[in-house]
């Protein structure tokens, strides 16, 4: 599969961009287990223009997460156009537009997937972007609005036709946000639309290696996106690759192994982000590598509390030695959650 000039190999493995997740340290760690390409949080085309530094910092990109997507959202053309000029300065390897948030409060403003009620300006300022850059363009879309609105057909003709260069579609209406199951018919009518030309990437509940081989088996999407399956396990993509390959799933990591990812992960927020954010901001991460030990509230409470890296790091070593015999083949995967 290509975009663009972009070799991305045969059935590859897109992380998807989720606020609060896809942060530089977590795209170094998914591209540590074979992503093969990863996308930034998304970032506001607002926030660029008025030059709010949590944006700005959001454009920090590096080569060993190439290749990377840089994506922005917003409602407005003009703004979108300057955010677009102002991504690509950053150098990604793609400028992906965001009209597929559902929540609520970017939703209602027109941005997300609030910009599938308008069709008309949604192929505008995509066409409008795709001529400010020189940067292949991409977009992350839904299937509509809602039930009575499934128009991703149509949309996915108009922007290949104002001249994107891949397209992104999550299985779900905006109106359903991650509830019920992922409709995958329609991303696969899209993909086996004989006008359609450029690749089509699938996106939704996808949890596994099973769940990845059935989407390019049953679909035939050029590439497979993962979301909120990586949240706690970014070995996922080892996972499904390995899959893919051999046909047999993976063992589970060990707990010794997760204590390793988990330093790893946190060593590698702090050096990009400086010793007190990039401890804060792993807080989210840490605790969900270890989700289904048992007896482990009062060191999950430490792992969410604690500001000293030397005790974090001591307490990830007690972690391992504590629980490292545990059998972590019966450890479910942490479930999908919605509020991502």
């Amino acid at each position: 599969m290509k975009i663009a000039g972009i070799d991305l190999g045969d059935k590859p493995l897109f992380l998807a961009p989720m606020e609060d997740v896809t942060d530089p340290s977590f795209r170094w760690l998914c591209k540590q287990f074979g992503a093969d390409m990863v996308y930034t949080e998304f970032i506001s085309s607002d926030g660029l223009i008025r030059d709010a530094a949590k944006s700005r910092a959001k454009l920090n990109i590096s080569d060993d997460e190439r290749p990377v997507g840089i994506q922005i959202y917003g409602h407005l053309i003009e703004p979108m156009v300057e955010a677009a000029r102002m991504a690509e300065s950053a150098g990604p390897d793609v400028i992906d537009i965001n009209f597929g948030c559902p929540v609520k409060k970017i939703a209602n403003r027109g941005a997300g997937s609030g910009m599938m009620r308008d069709v008309p300006l949604m192929v505008e300022m995509t066409r409008q972007i795709v001529n400010a850059v020189k940067t292949p363009v991409t977009v992350k879309t839904r299937l509509g609005w809602d039930d009575e609105n499934k128009n991703i057909e149509e949309i996915a003709e108009r922007l290949q036709d104002v001249g994107i260069a891949a397209l992104t579609i999550h299985g779900r209406t905006r109106a359903q946000l991650y509830k019920g199951t992922a409709d995958w018919t329609l991303i696969g009518a899209v993909k086996n639309n004989p006008r359609i030309r450029i690749p089509i990437i699938g996106n939704g509940d996808i949890d596994s290696g099973q769940s990845a081989a059935e989407a390019f088996a049953r679909w035939g999407v050029d590439g497979v996106m993962v979301g909120r399956a990586t949240y706690g396990r970014p070995w996922i993509f080892r996972e499904i690759h390995h899959y893919l390959a051999t046909g047999t799933v993976m063992p589970q990591p060990s707990v010794t192994e997760r204590v390793d990812i988990a330093k790893k992960h946190l060593l590698k927020s702090v050096e990009i982000k400086g010793e007190k954010v990039g401890v804060l901001e792993m807080r989210r991460h840490l605790s969900n590598y270890f989700k289904g030990l048992p007896d482990f509230k009062a060191t999950r409470l430490k792992l969410v509390t604690e500001n000293d890296i030397p005790v974090l790091l001591d307490t990830l070593d007690y972690i391992g030695e504590r629980w490292g015999d545990f059998d972590t083949s019966g450890i479910t995967p942490p479930p999908l959650s919605n509020d991502i």
